[in-house]
């Protein structure tokens, strides 16, 4: 139990670091552990306030290709990150439903920010339920998006729809990139980089262009409402005859 616990600990000390989680996961020896380890961190960033730090899109990339490489059960890998992230979204709705408007008084913390809550309710009033489907694909906001649908009232049976899909989606998307990102890529750039090319060794720049891409939205919706702010605050000009 001791040494389950020590690499389930050095999977966490390395989250970051996606050179060093690559060669962790791909040890034999750690296949029990890291199944472990991810649930919990996808369970975590999906369903408690304070995993919205956790890097869930890079994580679920590299596992997948972690899973071809030390030939990992790719089928339990999928179902049980499935249920880690249907789980999560739904034990965050429970705490939006229980906790409610109270949730928007709570003074800011390290682990707590309003803004951040604030972000997914104004996703939340423009996309509706499908925000549950589409946060899924956004860091912070996927953290967020099932509190604000349970302090909104919205009706269980139709969260409930929209987590499994939402969640199945993620998972199978992001694991799947990862565990095919070899077979796909590396013929490509193998016929600019060489023949020993293989982006298995690129991972931490893989992970980098991952959060780019799932922080894209925000950044974009970010740029549209500064900029309608802007356009707000211009007043007409007046034309004195």
């Amino acid at each position: 139990m001791g040494e389950l616990f020590d690499q389930i600990k050095d999977v966490f000390l390395n989250l970051f670091r996606s050179d060093e989680l690559m060669k962790i996961l791909g040890q034999p020896q750690m296949m029990l552990a890291s199944f472990v380890a991810l649930n919990m961190i996808i369970f975590t960033e999906t369903g408690l306030l304070v995993g919205f730090f956790l890097p869930g899109d890079s994580l679920l990339v590299v596992a997948g290709n972690a899973a071809r490489g030390a030939n990992w059960p790719i089928s339990i890998l999928l179902v049980t990150l499935c249920l880690a992230a249907i789980i999560g979204d739904t034990v965050g709705y429970a705490i939006g439903r229980r906790l409610g408007p109270s949730l928007y008084s709570r003074p800011n913390s390290l682990f707590f920010h309003k803004s951040h809550l604030q972000a997914a309710q104004d996703f939340y009033a423009r996309h509706g339920g499908k925000t549950i489907v589409l946060a899924r694909f956004m860091p912070l906001i996927r953290t967020f998006a099932p509190v604000v649908a349970g302090a909104a009232r919205m009706e269980y049976g139709r969260f409930v729809a929209f987590n499994v899909l939402g969640g199945v989606g993620w998972v199978c998307s992001m694991v799947l990139l990862g565990y095919f990102l070899e077979s796909v890529f590396d013929p490509f750039f193998r016929l600019f980089l060489g023949a020993d090319f293989t982006i298995r060794k690129h991972m931490l720049e893989v992970s980098v262009v991952i959060v780019l891409i799932s922080v894209s939205p925000m950044f974009i919706a970010w740029l549209k409402a500064r900029s309608n702010k802007k356009k707000s605050a211009i007043e007409p000009m007046k034309f004195v005859a």
